[in-house]
């Protein structure tokens, strides 16, 4: 590996949330983080089980704070809901509620 690639790897971080919408008053909790190897690590083992991986520097940072098991923070609450959003519409899940208004959007069954 080279000298580069190495201290990026050392520099990377990674943090993983969960979130279950069982209770409208749960926020997404913070269930693993770490840098380097063990950020790989995290960013592996979501990618293999079909979760969305977003990168932001800035939010890693802020999230990197947060002990294990600790809720997002209200001033996140929009940010992490756009993002869960946004996985979801990706992964073809939408509100029933949408109107297909352009007929651009495959509903998948």
């Amino acid at each position: 590996m080279k000298s580069n690639e190495k201290n990026k790897s050392d520099s990377l971080k990674a943090v993983a949330l969960q979130y279950q919408n069982e209770s409208k008053k749960d926020a997404p909790q913070i269930i693993a983080k770490g840098s380097g190897d063990l950020a790989n690590e995290i960013i592996q083992i979501a990618k293999n089980h079909g979760i969305y991986v977003h990168e932001d520097q800035q939010l890693s940072e802020i999230l990197n704070h947060l002990d294990l098991g600790q809720e997002i923070p209200e001033q996140l609450y929009v940010v992490i809901a756009e993002l869960i959003s946004f996985s979801y519409l990706l992964q073809g899940k939408f509100p029933t509620r949408w109107k297909n208004q352009h007929q651009h959007i495959d509903f998948k069954e």
